[in-house]
């Protein structure tokens, strides 16, 4: 695999516009991560790495970072927009993506990656797809809203997370069934999507996430 150069700066944070995607999905492979605030991604990720050494990148935590990092030109904007619970402009969010895959596979050798809450939009799965990797597939955690509603509520009382509030739970909501649920229907015509129930524990949602692994291909590490 050739050298991946060193990500631009976080503030050249709109990229050129490409003619190839930035890795070839030959080298690199990415599955993303979706489900409703709440659904339980972020515990199965980690079960994910654990078990078969994905590079675990979540779009929610790397918009947090940025806001928080001193000097960037988005803070400020990007903590408007989690605070309003809309969803941050494309642009920005794939280009954090790319720089973040472009580290771990420089440093740390990566090659498969678990891009958690992404894409939220049909641009962002557009773009991302055509400028950074095209996705092999798509686990959707599939989750009740009262209960999605109930996790974060409890999450709430020790995150410290400026939406794990009921105003900002329920505008969270409200955008993910009309912006993210179309990117899932989209991917599942083209038989890109794992659907996994996650209303059971933790412990048996797992269990049906290695044996939706186990019959695309993936094992777990020895």
């Amino acid at each position: 695999m050739p050298a991946i150069p060193s990500p631009p700066a976080a503030e050249q944070i709109a990229a050129p516009k490409k003619d190839v995607p930035a890795f070839s999905p030959k080298d690199v492979g990415v599955i993303f991560v979706l489900g409703g605030p709440g659904a339980g991604k972020g515990t199965q990720c980690a079960n994910l790495v654990r078990e078969y050494g994905f590079k675990h990148l979540s779009a929610g935590d790397l918009l947090r970072a940025e806001q928080e990092r001193p000097g960037s030109q988005f803070g400020n904007m990007i903590k408007e927009y989690i605070r309003e619970g809309k969803i941050v402009p494309m642009e920005v969010t794939v280009q954090l993506l790319e720089n973040a895959m472009g580290e771990a596979i420089r440093t740390e050798g990566k090659k498969r990656f678990l891009i958690d809450g992404f894409p939220r939009k049909m641009d962002q799965a557009l773009k991302f797809e055509e400028t950074v990797c095209p996705s092999q597939f798509t686990l959707f955690f599939d989750c009740p809203e009262s209960v999605m509603q109930e996790r974060l509520l409890n999450r709430g009382k020790t995150s410290g997370r400026a939406d794990d509030n009921a105003e900002s739970i329920t505008k969270r909501f409200r955008t993910f069934i009309e912006t993210s649920m179309p990117v899932v229907d989209f991917f599942e015509k083209q038989g890109k999507v794992v659907k996994i129930p996650a209303i059971k524990t933790p412990e048996e949602v797992f269990q049906d996430v290695e044996t939706a692994m186990k019959t695309r291909g993936f094992q777990p590490q020895k």
